[in-house]
């Protein structure tokens, strides 16, 4: 990988493993926002625990997501941040809260794309036959 990508890529991988920490952690203590808020009322009705439950099962979880990102399984935890933020996004639009929905589905490409930066960059360091690669960014 071109090395001017090193740099925004880490930066990546600590701002998602950081948020999906910090925002696992806040489900317990609701500084940042009323988590429980966010949950839609047609998900709530289905759900066999109360909201308060369900939005600590969430915390750890994300907590849990957090740390494989920044330290224990990097791309394993950025295809499941992927995908969590993809179903979080489902539920806030049922719930009505589209400017949200939409920032989550962003993220979640951003994880994805920290994903495939991992494995990419795993194939390549671990193929010796392969000649170096070299990205070249045109505007």
């Amino acid at each position: 990988m071109d090395s001017r990508l090193t740099s925004p890529f880490l930066v990546l991988r600590y701002a998602l493993g950081l948020t999906a920490t910090l925002a696992g952690a806040d489900k317990f203590f609701n500084i940042l926002a009323n988590w429980g808020a966010y949950v839609s009322p047609a998900i709530a009705h289905l759900l066999p625990v109360s909201v308060g439950t369900f939005m600590a099962i969430v915390g750890v979880i994300e907590i849990a997501v957090g740390v494989m990102i920044l330290a224990v399984a990097p791309r394993i935890g950025a295809y499941v941040a992927s995908a969590w933020l993809l179903l979080v996004a489902v539920n806030l639009a049922i719930g009505g809260h589209f400017d949200v929905a939409v920032r989550d589905v962003v993220m979640s490409i951003a994880a994805f794309t920290l994903a495939r930066e991992i494995e990419v960059e795993g194939a390549t360091a671990g193929s010796a036959t392969t000649a170096p690669r070299t990205h070249t960014i045109t505007a």
